[in-house]
């Protein structure tokens, strides 16, 4: 069994945002936080180090964990940061979470550590899809990543898909992996944080 002493989490926050206008998508105001500090709150706690991907306004997002920037400038795409996280991670494991799912499931950690098995990467699957950018990877895949981005590779299932890899069904909450690319679902998203009206 992983322990909790045994796992860095990592908030994905370095994109470019270009559906956002170019903002940075994870330091957008939702609901009352900045958008990547509703991820950062699923991993706090029961990591042993929580560190933030980001690429630009380091400050900010200084004041939640271990800020690491891609080590490789130009905004490459989220395989990089992943690489970046790996080389910079204390611990065997690195668990991923991106900035733009703020409903993540409250026991995410513990899903993904009883997911992993006797594999060496574990994927969320909500029951249809895929989420690569919700995963548990061993650290000491560095190399191997540090190899496959040399060879130009940028997609993260194409990486995974090389390596003993489990989905963890999340079927039971789907819509937890809902993520925010644009202003129309920010507003959406944002709308199910509001407390429900009582009808008089």
């Amino acid at each position: 069994m992983i322990t909790t002493q045994a796992l860095t989490g990592m908030v994905l926050a370095g994109g470019e945002g270009r559906r956002m206008g170019g903002r940075d998508k994870g330091l957008e105001p939702f609901a009352g936080l900045p958008l990547f500090a509703h991820t950062a709150a699923k991993l706090e706690g029961q990591v042993a180090e929580l560190l933030i991907s980001a690429n630009r306004n380091l400050d900010a997002y200084r004041l939640f964990g271990r800020v690491i920037s891609d080590v490789e400038p130009g905004f490459q795409g989220p395989l990089m940061g992943i690489y970046s996280g790996l080389r910079a991670a204390n611990t065997p494991w690195l668990l991923i979470a991106p900035c733009d799912t703020p409903h993540l499931p409250v026991d995410l950690v513990a899903q993904m550590l009883a997911g992993i098995q006797s594999a060496d990467i574990a994927v969320a699957f909500d029951g249809q899809h895929l989420h690569p950018t919700v995963a548990l990877i061993r650290t000491a895949l560095a190399d191997d990543l540090q190899a496959a981005l040399k060879s130009g590779e940028r997609k993260i299932q194409r990486w995974y898909a090389h390596h003993n890899m489990r989905r963890v069904d999340m079927s039971d909450c789907p819509d937890a992996f809902a993520n925010l690319n644009t202003a129309e679902e920010k507003s959406r998203l944002e709308a199910q944080c509001l407390p429900a009206r009582e009808v008089p």
